[in-house]
């Protein structure tokens, strides 16, 4: 058990309606007396790990006879995403309860990895709690839900004040476009060399991180999308000028070298050493990044809501309206051959009840998803940036939900790399990318920006 933070109430089988005698079908890695939990721990995050350890003693205290199997794989994004497909794949390994993107949803619903959790959530008593974005970010094509919410995030710009300072920028920066962003980056790398003035995730080892922290922030600046009306865009001049932007801040020096940037582990570098230490001065990041400086995070920094500050980041121009966010987030899915789905489920909804959501938004600094959890004190308190980060939802955009999502996805992370590292112009990286779309969807589900 937790100490010190909140004290579980064990959810029995009565409290949402299930009777854990019961089997399913399929071939699920588990026998009906375990259930196996697959989640992802790497670097800084730490959060999962713990909240699921905390359940799986409370778990089992209420359900004698049953075993809660836990696997932290321990991988970044895009191996883990690779990992955790491997484990579906088997059903001697697949998971019962697994730790899901919502932008992999869809695909791993069509792939047969996923059990759709409607009947379970008509019984449960918390699930009004959640909010219509947050239940509609678990659902796939077929209207089913397949995924029960975490937390959602948005993103923005944060800067070191010390380093700010020393360049001569105000303690509250807020730049109104593109230009406005690089000639700061410019300012700091010469007032000093030493520090990165901005830092962007860019390149397939940053996976998601590359393309929705940092392209799709670029992109969605532009006014131009990845996806509309049920169709692919290319041609999209905002596509070359976000690429674009890419290639300046690298070719100019303004952020890491290209062989940090490609080095797998570089966002818990910038998070738990660079921003404390005033090695880097702006940062592109997420709503969660002072989860790692609080107190119970993994590199706590007591100054950190005196040393850090946040701006919006803005659009291209600063044409209409004047930022841009992304939101995403994760969520707990069922595997489709577990062999104990009621306790696949229980486990679910102990995990995101709301003393345990709770606890995991303040400690991963998610924005809450529940309004109980949303409405209450301790969330509101803990972090000063809640309100500057859920401020963003206002001008957030959402990758497209759709299952051929991630196979874009990837070459995204292609034509950021090729540019990042000098081997294409953003035109030709805008090209390929073009090409490589129409291979994997179809001309006929493309078109023109």
């Amino acid at each position: 058990m937790r100490t010190a933070r909140f004290l579980i109430a064990p959810v029995t089988a009565a409290a949402v309606a299930l009777s854990l005698g019961a089997c399913g079908s399929g071939g699920g890695g588990s026998d009906d007396s375990t259930i196996k939990v697959a989640y992802q721990k790497f670097g800084n995050f730490t959060q999962a790990d713990e909240l699921f350890k905390d359940v799986k003693a409370d778990f089992e205290e209420a359900n004698p006879g049953i075993t809660v199997e836990l696997v932290p794989i321990e991988a970044q994004q895009n191996d883990y995403f690779t990992k955790l497909a491997l484990m579906n794949r088997s059903p001697s390994t697949a998971p019962d309860v697994m730790y899901e993107d919502t932008y992999m949803i869809k695909s791993d619903v069509e792939a047969g990895y996923l059990a759709p959790l409607d009947d379970y959530l008509a019984e449960w008593d918390e699930w009004d709690q959640f909010v219509d974005s947050a239940k509609e970010a678990g659902a796939g094509d077929d209207g089913k839900t397949y995924g029960v919410s975490m937390g959602t995030d948005t993103r923005g710009l944060w800067f070191n004040k010390d380093v700010l300072a020393k360049a001569g920028l105000p303690e509250d920066w807020a730049p109104t476009s593109w230009d406005d962003l690089l000639e700061a980056a410019r300012t700091i790398k010469e007032s000093d060399p030493d520090v990165v003035p901005f830092n962007m995730y860019s390149g397939k080892p940053q996976g998601e991180a590359a393309v929705m922290q940092g392209f799709e922030m670029l992109l969605y600046g532009t006014g131009d999308t990845l996806y509309e009306d049920g169709k692919w865009v290319t041609g999209s001049q905002g596509f070359v000028d976000a690429l674009g932007f890419v290639q300046t801040v690298f070719t100019e020096g303004l952020a890491p070298t290209p062989q940090q940037a490609l080095d797998t582990n570089i966002g818990n570098t910038v998070q738990a050493e660079w921003l404390p230490e005033g090695k880097v001065g702006i940062a592109l990041d997420g709503s969660w990044v002072a989860g790692n400086w609080l107190e119970s995070g993994v590199a706590p920094w007591p100054e950190w809501s005196e040393k850090m500050g946040t701006a919006p980041m803005p659009t291209q121009d600063g044409q209409d309206p004047g930022a841009v966010s992304m939101s995403g987030g994760w969520t707990l899915a069922m595997g489709s051959g577990s062999k104990n789905p009621d306790a696949a489920f229980e486990f679910i909804s102990m995990a995101l009840n709301r003393e345990n959501s709770l606890w995991f938004d303040v400690a991963n600094s998610q924005i809450a998803v529940r309004t109980d959890v949303a409405e209450d004190p301790e969330y509101t308190a803990t972090n000063p940036t809640t309100e500057f980060f859920t401020g963003l939802v206002d001008v957030t955009n959402f990758r497209p939900a759709t299952s051929d999502y991630p196979k874009v996805s990837n070459e995204i992370m292609v034509a950021m790399e090729a540019v990042m590292t000098g081997q294409q112009t953003p035109e030709e990286a805008a090209a390929a990318y073009d090409e490589a779309v129409v291979g994997i969807v179809g001309e006929e589900n493309t078109v023109q920006g």
